[in-house]
């Protein structure tokens, strides 16, 4: 068996008060983060706010309001970081038909894609980050009221603008793509165009982050308020599950471990590293109840994809005509947006997404060897079969009631034998490169020898 370090970092667990952190900081995602502009993404929203609205129904040709006018705003902003990108950057319009009851009439609508190109030709892993540009009054086919939609969603727009002014001057590996989408207020309706391209063309689309609200930071009705924690939604048990999925996720008792999971507990782990004053909470469901976002159609076409969102949400904003009544003031104003709080979501999203792109490609048929009885658990891998060689691995452990990894063991090698019951601890495995930038964890299943 291959040597084995028992080095036991990082654990980032809440409520182990008393144990020490170590927080080892690649200091190009450090720089990143530090390079997020508040100033830059207020101005942005400004922007989208000042198109009066931004619902699906409004003007397409209008060259000042409506929907129309913020894709070309949109596309504009995007294409002028090309220059500086040394060619990693393309813009595109996606369009695609949209109609149904809840338009009721057949329209044309835009999403615009940025892409910065990865520079491994030989790794075909994607990550994409979403947001929403459309926006809605209290009727949902109100065209013409005017609908800010500061914080929904224009706090998630300035957020992956931002990210795309930074991360298209890196090299990186791999590529990632920027949505911006439309018809998420009539029924994620550009999610699901570009999800289902992802599908039909095969995309090695290995994460989803879609953020939307990530700027309000005040409750209405509680009136509390905090920017300093941020709610990842997840799904458990996926919905693109096959029977064969099942069958395993039920032998394994994994139903705490689809790759969503893993995927939001890898961005808590990597935005509370960079992000200072920063919690990311993880919420156990896919969305809220009743409601919905643009991660959803990518979990349905079977992609690990997650919902970044505010801790916080303020129905005296959400979907509201502008008025005030009582002394209080409804609808989705930019004098509602805490920018300070867009940043630190921002950041987190930055970090989680580099530190992915700049490590290895995860670990391949992880398992856990379930023959024989024993009070050491063997576990087992492959390297991956693409992108940099890892130059380790991280052994993740964990106790079966825990939410997160407890424990991180550095190994050099395939295979780890460990003083831990597979009967009272679950396993996942990390590639890792020499810089110490981690794959998505990998959670081990049982398997004969």
């Amino acid at each position: 068996m291959k040597r084995v370090i028992f080095t036991f970092i990082l654990t980032l667990i809440a409520i182990n008060v008393n144990a020490q952190t170590v927080m080892n900081r690649d200091i190009l995602i450090e720089n990143a983060v530090s390079d997020i502009s508040v100033a830059n993404m207020k101005s942005l929203v400004e922007d989208l706010v000042g198109f009066h609205n931004r619902n699906n129904m409004s003007s397409k040709t209008d060259l000042h309001r409506g929907i129309g006018a913020a894709a070309e705003y949109l596309y504009n902003k995007a294409s002028s970081y090309i220059p500086e990108s040394s060619g990693r950057l393309s813009v595109e319009k996606v369009y695609y038909q949209a109609g149904g009851n809840r338009l009721g009439r057949d329209i044309t609508l835009s999403n615009v894609v940025a892409t910065i190109q990865g520079s491994n030709k030989s790794d075909d892993r994607v990550i994409a980050l979403l947001a929403h540009y459309d926006s809605r009054a209290a009727g949902s086919t109100d065209s013409l009221s005017y609908a800010p939609g500061a914080n929904d969603d224009g706090s998630g727009i300035a957020c992956l603008m931002e990210i795309t002014r930074i991360v298209s001057k890196i090299d990186i590996p791999i590529t990632i793509k920027l949505m911006f989408l439309s018809g998420e207020e009539h029924g994620l309706l550009g999610a699901q165009h570009m999800a289902n391209i992802a599908k039909e063309e095969g995309c090695n689309l290995i994460a989803v982050f879609n953020n939307d609200m990530i700027g309000n930071s005040n409750a209405s009705q509680t009136n509390t308020q905090t920017n300093t924690v941020l709610r990842i939604f997840s799904e458990n048990i996926p919905v693109a599950e096959t029977p064969e999925q099942a069958r395993a996720r039920v032998y394994n008792s994994a139903e705490n471990d689809s790759p969503s999971r893993q995927l939001a507990r890898y961005i808590k782990e990597i935005g509370e590293r960079y992000v200072d004053n920063m919690n990311v909470m993880l919420v156990y469901r896919n969305d809220r109840f009743g409601r919905g976002g643009d991660h959803t159609p990518f979990n349905r076409n079977g992609f690990a994809a997650v919902r970044f969102c505010e801790i916080h949400e303020n129905y005296d904003r959400t979907h509201q005509n502008i008025r005030e009544e009582n002394g209080i003031k409804y609808g989705d104003e930019i004098w509602a947006v805490d920018f300070e709080y867009v940043r630190k979501n921002t950041g987190v999203n930055l970090s989680s997404a580099l530190n992915m792109v700049l490590a290895p490609s995860t670990p391949e048929n992880v398992r856990v060897i379930t023959s024989g009885l024993s009070n050491f658990s063997e576990i087992k891998w492959e390297a991956p079969k693409q992108g940099k060689a890892p130059k380790a691995y991280y052994l993740l452990v964990r106790e079966t009631d825990q939410s997160i990894w407890q424990k991180k063991i550095l190994v050099y090698g395939t295979e780890a034998k460990v003083p831990y019951s597979k009967d009272n601890y679950f396993f996942g495995v990390q590639s890792v490169d020499e810089t110490g930038h981690e794959s998505l964890p990998v959670f081990a299943v049982g398997a004969q020898r």
